[in-house]
């Protein structure tokens, strides 16, 4: 299967995404700042730097799930413990994303944010439980311990 391909694509489109994201909200605290008005009594400077911090967070996480996927992609193993709640929370930020995105923005939004959320759980699922005789003993033989009990015939 094509673990480490999905993983590094996915890995490419959320670096993508989160300079999408930073300029996407660099451009909405110039219009906010150029507006000069204010939103009860919040000042338009106030709102323009919660723009620039908001956008500079999401892509700071964006880019910290896409070095989390390339680290997995460069191992070629399932992503465990921290990795795995990033990833699994930014697969669920992308899913509420795009059913907003569909009343929003558009079909075409929706699409691409699926996209996203597609590449993130095949990354998630595409290790699966790992092979018959990984860590549990060899396949033919039993695992070290207790020896299964023997039929009995009645």
């Amino acid at each position: 299967m094509a673990r480490r391909p999905v993983a590094l694509v996915a890995a490419v489109v959320l670096v993508l995404e989160a300079f999408g994201i930073v300029l996407l909200n660099w451009i909405l605290s110039i219009v906010v700042d150029r507006q000069q008005m204010s939103l009860a009594g919040l000042q338009p400077r106030a709102m323009s730097a919660g723009s620039w911090i908001g956008g500079g967070v999401f892509g700071l996480y964006l880019l910290l799930c896409a070095a989390l996927l390339v680290r997995g992609a460069l191992r070629d193993r399932a992503p465990a413990g921290f990795a795995r709640i990033c990833l699994i929370s930014c697969a669920v930020v992308h899913g509420v994303l795009g059913a907003l995105a569909v009343g929003l923005a558009g079909w075409v939004a929706f699409l691409a944010l699926m996209v996203v959320l597609g590449l993130l759980v095949l990354t998630l699922v595409a290790y699966g439980e790992g092979r018959p005789g990984d860590a549990r003993g060899n396949a033919e033989n039993p695992p070290n311990g207790v020896p299964p009990a023997a039929p009995t015939s009645a």
